[in-house]
């Protein structure tokens, strides 16, 4: 089954606590604050696999979760740090966040890696928290939360030249023919279900990857027949190759199908015209296949609406008549045209990983004497906060007033025994 689309939870681990803990030696008096910090949080991380073809193994798993760091121990010795999860997807996966669109990557390079959710980092031990005025500090943070998310993952398949055209004009065939792929072909509509791709190698050595699209039909855009879902991998192909049957056995117009092909490709993207095109007439070794091609020459010809008449390739894959001088044609093309940007990728900001959590805090007020806290930095703090340790939870007031929350607070009508909740933790307001 091929499976070009899929939806995936990913959770990064969370970073280790750190350790409240002092120094107990023998004849070494007041030893001072020994705790170590945790360990980071192992990231989720997607690596580009050469061998895959398909996101299919994602129908089978669609959750993944990284190891959390280890806690901070005695002695200032720092917790393990967890091994990243490592995921193998396909060249051409193009990674967005499914709650915002918000575009996470794009993998395109062999070996590529990219890391979708971040591990956290560990906390601090309160080695760290020592000062004149607190020598001995029963301060420690837990760890920083890995981030977790849904992402969707499309496969866009790396090809520098796509075959579009009506069912059994002659793509399969044709690929069959320039590459070593092995597509099903049969003499029905949609023998073709899945895009095949295979490489052309020229006797000048240049070579380029061919992809054979399926399921074009007019009305695809809206759904007819395996509507347009396989022409999100034609985005990233340089050249197109449009394949025209001039047998006549199908007793359509050669014309008309090549305007309703353009049609299709217009309403999925009106870009995709912008790229060079071939218009390739096949099945040239049937008897009437000369005629209907003249025919179409002319009509091609008088055609107002086309900015560019296109060179018309007559090929037979079967006899092998006009293919090498198609594909020279095609690689001269391709040695000229530059990447395109492709839809979705090069014009969405990548997710930042360096940025800082959003500054901002929402204080609601749901019911009487009730003041929900939220926002991103404040849940982080809340989370990183030990609660088994009174200093720690002083600590953790101080840094609410230096965010402005108290004064927030009372300019929201909170007063002494108030209740304030952040996330599932509860505490009463004292003015």
């Amino acid at each position: 089954m091929f499976v070009d689309q899929v939806k995936v939870d990913v959770k990064a681990g969370n970073g280790g606590n750190g350790m409240v803990a002092f120094r107990r030696e023998k004849f070494v008096p007041n030893g001072g604050p020994a705790g170590g910090d945790g360990g980071r949080g192992g990231s989720i991380v997607l690596q580009a696999d050469e061998g895959l073809r398909t996101l299919m193994d994602f129908r089978y798993t669609r959750k993944f979760k990284a190891d959390n760091g280890g806690n901070g121990m005695i002695k200032q010795m720092t917790g393990r740090s967890a091994k990243d999860t490592i995921i193998n997807v396909p060249l051409g996966t193009v990674v967005t966040d499914a709650d915002t669109g918000d575009l996470i990557g794009d993998i395109t390079e062999k070996n590529q890696k990219l890391v979708i959710a971040k591990g956290g980092r560990g906390g601090r031990g309160n080695i760290h928290f020592a000062s004149p005025k607190n020598p001995a500090p029963e301060i420690s943070e837990n760890g920083e939360p890995g981030d977790e998310l849904t992402v969707r993952m499309e496969l866009k398949v790396l090809a520098d030249v796509g075959l579009v055209g009506f069912p059994s004009v002659g793509k399969s065939t044709l690929l069959s023919v320039v590459t070593s792929a092995k597509p099903k072909i049969a003499a029905y509509h949609f023998t073709t279900l899945v895009p095949n791709l295979g490489m052309v190698r020229l006797d000048d050595g240049r070579d380029f990857v061919m992809a054979d699209l399926p399921g074009l039909i007019e009305g695809a855009a809206n759904g007819v027949g395996l509507g347009i879902q396989f022409l999100r991998h034609i985005e990233r192909t340089r050249v197109i190759l449009h394949l025209i049957d001039m047998s006549g056995v199908e007793e359509n117009d050669p014309f008309e199908d090549y305007l309703k092909i353009n049609h299709e490709l217009t309403s999925y993207d009106p870009d995709l015209l912008k790229r060079p095109q071939i218009v390739v007439a096949t099945k040239m070794d049937m008897p009437d296949s000369a005629d209907n091609l003249a025919e179409f020459e002319v009509k091609l010809k008088d055609d107002d609406t086309l900015a560019e008449t296109p060179k018309i390739y007559p090929i037979s894959s079967i006899t092998q008549q006009g293919i090498k001088a198609l594909l020279a044609q095609t690689a001269d093309l391709l040695d000229v045209t530059p990447q395109f940007p492709v839809k979705g990728v090069d014009d969405v900001q990548h997710r930042d990983y360096t940025a800082e959590p959003n500054q901002d805090f929402t204080v609601d007020n749901p019911e009487p004497g009730l003041f929900v806290l939220s926002g991103e930095k404040l849940e982080r703090l809340f989370k990183m906060t030990n609660l088994d340790h009174e200093e720690s939870l002083m600590r953790f007031a101080r840094q609410l007033r230096g965010m402005g929350i108290d004064d927030a607070l009372r300019a929201a009508g909170a007063k002494n025994d108030d209740t304030i909740q952040i996330l599932d933790y509860s505490f009463q307001f004292m003015d």
